[in-house]
């Protein structure tokens, strides 16, 4: 298959995962209307398996389209730009420190710390806007919680998915450009 066509499918493919794994577990947070759940591990994956550009666009959209059928359409723009930033570090940091196999599960232990520092404070900057100081403080405990739990399940995946010799080359394709 030719690379660019791989890289779109796969990068399609990891938008449907990252809307998937954002609706199929919902954990809700009290006070906040929001909700925990696994979708930041795909999110961080994507940046990693997939490289910063093509990350951002399968993180963001994947997440931004789980916010538009969930019903939480304000959040949509919100949650593609915080997202896809969140695969663009992790891609970044992976392209810059993965260079070899203890480098790289480092750099997704790094990708889902970047998760954790732009989920909490991405939301929280945007939800001043909507709610106020403390509404938006309100929801930063969650969102930490959210991150955490996006670090430890990309923790977890990336060595079963890195096994995978289509996902292992673009990983590596990525760790060295």
């Amino acid at each position: 298959m030719n690379s660019n066509l791989k890289k779109i499918v796969m990068t399609a493919l990891f938008a449907a995962l990252s809307c998937v794994a954002t609706m199929s577990i919902h954990i809700p947070t009290p006070g906040t209307g929001g909700y925990i759940h696994p979708g930041d591990a795909v999110v961080i994956l994507s940046g990693v398996i997939l490289g910063p550009v093509y990350g951002l666009l399968a993180g963001g959209i994947g997440s931004a389209m789980a916010d538009l059928i969930g019903g939480y359409f304000i959040y949509v723009p919100i949650t593609f730009v915080i997202k896809g930033l969140v695969a663009l570090a992790a891609g970044l940091i992976y392209q810059k420190l993965g260079h070899s196999s203890k480098t790289r599960f480092t750099s997704v232990i790094l990708g889902g710390i970047a998760d954790i520092v732009l989920v909490a404070g991405g939301y929280c900057l945007c939800e001043i806007f909507l709610y106020g100081v403390s509404g938006a403080l309100a929801s930063v405990p969650a969102n930490i919680i959210q991150g955490i739990g996006g670090l430890i399940i990309s923790a977890i995946l990336y060595p079963a998915l890195i096994a995978i010799p289509d996902v292992r080359q673009l990983a590596g394709e990525r760790a060295h450009s």
